[in-house]
């Protein structure tokens, strides 16, 4: 019998492997309900603010200026003596009047002017080039122009900061339509001798609206925060009217003795953006499943 020579078996090194914590994208699912809460909080504040802030948001006390955190007073005092807490929520109300006010505007000046420019190819490159002038220029030294001409004003701030969000609307519809125009269903309809505002309205209008809403939040949270910048600058609404920014931008003098002058106001400008800008990523996801199936894989 043939003698069979056996090695003994070589013992494999045995590797300690440190793994560190990964992030799925189920462990992620609880921010669009964090942001859906934050904002909300926000926005009852905002509607409740002369039932919940204790103080008038413009009356003075010198005999209270820049007081501590309290029961009176949670968030403190400003240089004048006003509370703080009671001017942050009467300013929410203004930057949630200003973000959505200039959301549903630049969609509702944007979406036929976007509609118009993507069907007609002779209009396409007169609008295109004027929405291209727009966007040439900064939003912000624009806005700070207009309310220079016009005045300091809530309404002269919106629109301000609404006219340099259209353009950008104009051009996201524009692309929908010059890809929806070319489907089959499209042509049929301008086939058969459909009406024009019917082909508009039925046919290609219902393509935009998803990326309207997505595009819409992404408005609301930027014009809240240029709406802060103006204010912080000191060329958007008078300090009569208290706004997360002019509330900012009287604390930062008194930065070094009282931090929490701005920190209460940017935090809350803070989490209204992020919230606002996280539920826009969900719509998006929610919209288009494509885009949630490839991040899951």
């Amino acid at each position: 019998m043939a003698r069979r020579d056996t090695l003994p078996p070589i013992a494999e090194p045995v590797i300690k492997r440190r793994f560190l914590p990964r992030i799925e994208l189920a462990d992620l699912r609880f921010a669009p309900t964090l942001a859906a809460i934050c904002l909300g909080v926000i926005v009852i504040g905002a509607l409740l603010a002369p039932v919940i802030a204790p103080f008038d948001p413009i009356a003075m006390n010198p005999m209270e200026r820049l007081a501590g955190a309290s029961a009176t007073h949670p968030f403190g005092t400003d240089a004048y003596g006003r509370d703080v807490f009671s001017r942050t929520l009467y300013g929410a109300r203004v930057s949630l009047i200003v973000g959505i006010g200039a959301a549903m505007v630049a969609v509702l000046i944007g979406l036929p002017l976007g509609l118009i420019s993507g069907f007609f190819r002779w209009l396409d490159a007169i609008l295109m080039r004027i929405m291209d002038g727009l966007m040439a220029i900064p939003s912000v030294l624009l806005a700070i122009a207009i309310v220079s001409l016009a005045g300091s004003s809530l309404w002269t701030v919106l629109i301000a900061i609404t006219i340099p969000e259209i353009p950008r609307v104009v051009r996201l519809v524009r692309s929908v339509v010059l890809s929806a125009r070319e489907e089959p269903y499209v042509e049929a309809a301008i086939a058969v001798g459909s009406s024009l505002p019917k082909i508009m309205w039925r046919h290609l209008t219902p393509n935009t609206i998803a990326p309207l809403i997505v595009q819409g939040t992404y408005v609301c949270a930027s014009a809240i925060l240029t709406e802060a910048i103006l204010s912080f600058l000191g060329a958007g609404i008078g300090t009569e009217t208290p706004s997360w920014g002019n509330i900012m931008s009287e604390g930062r003098l008194y930065f070094q003795l009282k931090p929490s002058l701005i920190f209460w106001p940017g935090l809350f400008l803070s989490l209204a953006i992020l919230s606002i800008n996280i539920l826009g990523d969900t719509a998006r996801d929610v919209m288009d499943p494509r885009l949630g199936k490839k991040r899951e894989a």
